[in-house]
């Protein structure tokens, strides 16, 4: 059962994915690729550990990569959907909402599963790391986003 949920919450993460890589380039190509960049900077290891959480489910190798596979599906499906919410008006109806939800819900994500381990942590210095990676990343992608035209 838990091979099948995370099946399920995985294309839901695919979707949303596909909604900001979309929505952001409809801002513009700059936004586009970091989020882009940002994104899969955050899949390729996520979906090396999604493919680990079905082989223990009793997946077998080559189910479980095409099941893996199969979700990408709904990456997808949240770019059509943003693109074909495109308000005649333009993208700028398109973005408002897309964009702060999708950010929002990668926001509490990252939260409520980084807080709780956080707090929970008897050693510092696991804390320490988990917190000057977290910084890392930010700054990887602020320099990113003042180097790319």
């Amino acid at each position: 059962m838990s091979g099948y949920l995370n099946l399920l919450a995985n294309t839901i993460d695919n979707f949303t994915h596909g909604l900001a890589v979309a929505a952001s380039f409809l801002v513009s190509r700059k936004v586009g690729l970091l989020t882009t960049l940002a994104i899969l900077l955050h899949e390729i290891p996520h979906e090396v550990g999604d493919f680990v959480i079905l082989l223990r489910a009793g997946f077998d190798r080559w189910s479980a990569a095409k099941l893996q596979l199969s979700t990408a599906l709904g990456g997808i499906l949240g770019a059509c959907f943003a693109i074909c919410t495109q308000s005649p008006k333009g993208t700028g109806e398109t973005i408002a909402w897309i964009l702060p939800f999708t950010s929002g819900g990668f926001l509490y994500i990252a939260l409520v599963n980084v807080v709780p381990d956080l707090l929970e942590e008897k050693n510092p210095w696991n804390s320490v790391q988990q917190v000057f990676f977290l910084c890392t990343g930010i700054v990887v992608m602020v320099l990113f986003s003042l180097t790319t035209e």
